[in-house]
């Protein structure tokens, strides 16, 4: 995917971010909410499209509002996007080193966040089931399935 995909789309609803941290995710255990989509279930940093921005910048954006962590466009490896009832959503994937775990802290949405192994994550009985999907096609495109 070439980078002014992943920043040049206007029409879609939110974008989401598999963030590694060497080899484990960060996940956020979601606010128990009866209002929200998902309440309690472990999620991907991210979240709706504010203003005008681009999917990229909307994910971008997300992740230090919700984990602390700051990352640039080019830091960002894959993205794709798909369907959902609501609108298109992004979904995008980023490897960092492990050490960038002393750079997170939780904002202001979610209960935790913690560190979490992909296959973990796809088999949990709490992951939200869409971005499962999602990560299970992201590792089978870096297994060059």
């Amino acid at each position: 995917m070439t980078n002014s995909d992943m920043t040049g789309a206007t029409d879609f609803a939110g974008s989401k971010l598999a963030l590694f941290l060497g080899p484990e995710l960060v996940v956020i255990l979601r606010d128990d909410k009866p209002d929200i989509p998902w309440p309690g279930h472990w999620d991907f940093p991210g979240g709706g499209r504010e203003g005008a921005e681009s999917p990229l910048d909307c994910a971008l954006r997300e992740t230090s509002e919700e984990i602390g962590l700051v990352l640039t466009p080019e830091q960002v490896s894959w993205g794709t996007s798909y369907l959902r009832p609501h609108g298109r959503v992004w979904f995008f994937a980023a490897h960092q080193p492990a050490w960038r775990v002393d750079d997170l802290r939780l904002g202001d949405e979610g209960q935790e966040w913690r560190l979490m192994s992909p296959e973990t994550y796809c088999n949990h009985p709490l992951a939200v089931p869409h971005f499962a999907e999602q990560l299970s096609q992201y590792l089978a495109y870096l297994q060059g399935n």
